[in-house]
């Protein structure tokens, strides 16, 4: 547990990749292999259960520290992460701080013991926490209480964590984010078993690590020759595979989440592809008819009859490459917010099946007839796919459209139309890339539309988390309604470290009223909020939702008066919320 520690500490308090890079191979170097096993899990997201909730974490500190109730509060308010309150407040454990014998028990040891306690009455929690925070030091508390409550925030990349299991084993970096990829269980699986070859023959639901895009910031110009390129819609959903291997089919979500339950509509899937394929593409809702053809697809730029919003609005393109199986049009996808009516929903309902069905757009073929294709050009596995949707009829399974073009100039032209497409933009991709993995310069890249944004003033502030613990950044702005203000969204993250000081040094002389960890504060401070959607909601009091809001730049040159209004969010849910 003390190296777990001692990496935690210094993962967290270097900015330096390369500082960071060298902490990981250290440790995974030296440690006992079921911790390895334990902290490539946490680092990629499978931390074990909530085995005791928030409060009576902070009822066992306040029994130990002998603290009042609200002065425990005033400390949770002031830091603003619990596991790391609980850390500074209990008693400094001097034969902790002391060397230790070898045999100190070991990160796994704690991991499963909160495991085994889960379901134990809570005089039995208590006393395994209680005994575990007497014998650790500061820095081991606070990583067991991020353990307990599950909220580790520590800035490694999965990409950082690859590369240094990579120079640890002496494996390429491709096969260790492949082998670690999927649906594995830490307290089973050995370290041999989860970083070796073996692992991938055995798990037939094992996903590939999804090649990412960096966005483009030069001009599309500075890419070199038009035909060099593969020009894609970039669709607003949940990017996935579909695989099947041995009869089964698996659905899995970048986030390494088997989702295969959750979408119905993809099991008779299972019938109509073949055995050892592994199709790249989105997770969508599409309607239950055929869209009108896209602008930029087959005779894009060549209506003698009228603009490609005439195209859009009127035409319909057949062709495969535009279409899904079998020649079928394509189906413009409902917004994102249909989809988020069915996400981290258990049972889908009936309703939710009709008013917001799954589609899948299929971009890249990964795996065909067992073989990996990863490695082919991006060109070849198209041709591919163009081939083998041809022969398939399923309503969900639909091949990303291309957007033809013979200028840049022309395709900045049809990059203004995303949003009548339901698209953020396009995505380019060199004909001649192989399928990497992980987020790669040179390749692909995506050229998203500009931002929607609204002026809105700050009306409620929060500390953050993490670096931000001690800050006031999370704020929750409003916009005008006649004479009142109007709550809309939050937002976190936009401005410089200077100018979050600056607002938390604005919040701490202007704040009104205090609500637990929330401050209201004086309604001065305006800002461009930027976002990429947005649509009706009935849990929000202005009615609307936004995707991913965040602040765009702090307003100084403007008044309170001069924000928008209510009205101006609905013009805008009126005409890009449909």
């Amino acid at each position: 547990m003390r190296s777990f520690a001692e990496l935690v500490a210094t993962l967290g308090t270097t900015t330096k990749t390369n500082e960071k890079l060298d902490a990981l191979v250290r440790y995974f170097s030296v440690a006992d292999d079921r911790d390895k096993v334990w902290v490539i899990a946490i680092f990629s997201g499978r931390r074990p259960r909530r085995a005791v909730n928030t409060t009576q974490l902070a009822t066992y500190c306040v029994e130990v520290t002998r603290l009042p109730f609200w002065m425990f509060d005033e400390c949770w308010h002031t830091v603003g992460d619990l596991g790391e309150t609980i850390a500074l407040l209990l008693p400094e454990n001097e034969t902790a701080q002391a060397e230790r014998p070898e045999d100190e028990r070991p990160l796994y040891y704690y991991i499963e013991q909160l495991k085994k306690i889960e379901k134990e009455e809570e005089s039995v929690r208590k006393q395994f926490i209680l005994e575990s925070w007497a014998e650790m030091n500061r820095s081991e508390r606070f990583v067991f209480n991020k353990l307990i409550t599950g909220s580790f925030r520590i800035g490694v990349s999965q990409k950082l964590m690859v590369n240094a299991l990579a120079k640890a084993t002496g494996a390429e970096a491709s096969v260790i984010a492949h082998r670690i990829s999927g649906n594995w269980d830490p307290t089973t699986i050995s370290f041999d078993e989860l970083t070796g070859e073996e692992a991938h023959a055995t798990d037939i639901s094992k996903p590939y690590p999804f090649y990412l895009a960096y966005a483009l910031e030069d001009a599309p110009a500075s890419l070199g020759l038009p035909e060099e390129w593969q020009v894609e819609w970039k669709w607003d959903g949940i990017r996935g595979l579909i695989i099947k291997r041995q009869g089964e089919l698996f659905v899995w979500s970048r986030g390494e989440e088997l989702m295969t339950e959750k979408f119905p509509e993809y099991h008779s899937l299972q019938y109509i592809l073949p055995d050892g394929i592994a199709l790249d593409g989105e997770i969508i809702s599409l309607p239950a008819g055929p869209s009108p053809a896209l602008p930029g697809g087959e005779g894009a730029g060549k209506n003698p009859g009228g603009s490609n919003s005439e195209i859009l609005n009127n035409g319909v393109s057949n062709s495969p490459s535009t279409g899904g199986g079998r020649g079928e049009a394509f189906r413009k996808p409902l917004p994102f917010s249909a989809l988020q009516t069915r996400i981290g929903r258990k049972n889908v309902t009936k309703k939710q099946l009709q008013e917001a069905p799954a589609g899948f757009i299929v971009y890249d073929l990964l795996e065909y007839e067992g073989a990996d294709w990863r490695t082919r050009p991006l060109q070849e596995r198209r041709a591919k796919l163009e081939a083998l949707l041809s022969q398939w009829e399923h309503p969900a399974l639909i091949l990303s459209p291309i957007v033809t073009f013979t200028e840049w100039e022309e395709l900045a032209a049809l990059r203004e139309q995303s949003r009548e497409m339901a698209s953020e933009g396009f995505m380019l991709k060199r004909k001649s890339s192989t399928y990497q993995v992980g987020r790669k310069r040179g390749d692909w890249w995506k050229w998203k539309i500009d931002p929607l944004t609204i002026d809105a003033v700050m009306i409620y502030a929060q500390k953050g988390a993490g670096r931000r613990s001690g800050l006031y950044t999370d704020y929750t702005f409003a916009v005008r309604d006649g004479d009142k203000l109007v709550p809309f969204t939050k937002a976190y993250s936009g401005l410089t470290d200077k100018e979050f000081a600056q607002v938390d040094a604005f919040v701490k002389r202007n704040s009104i009223e205090k609500f637990g960890p929330v401050r209201t504060v004086k309604p001065e401070l305006v800002f461009e909020i930027a976002f990429e959607g947005i649509a009706a909601s009935s849990r929000h009091k202005s009615g609307v939702a936004l995707r991913f809001p965040r602040m765009l730049r702090w307003r100084q040159d403007k008044k309170v008066e001069e924000i928008n209004t209510l009205e101006d969010l609905k013009q805008l849910l009126e005409v890009y919320g449909k």
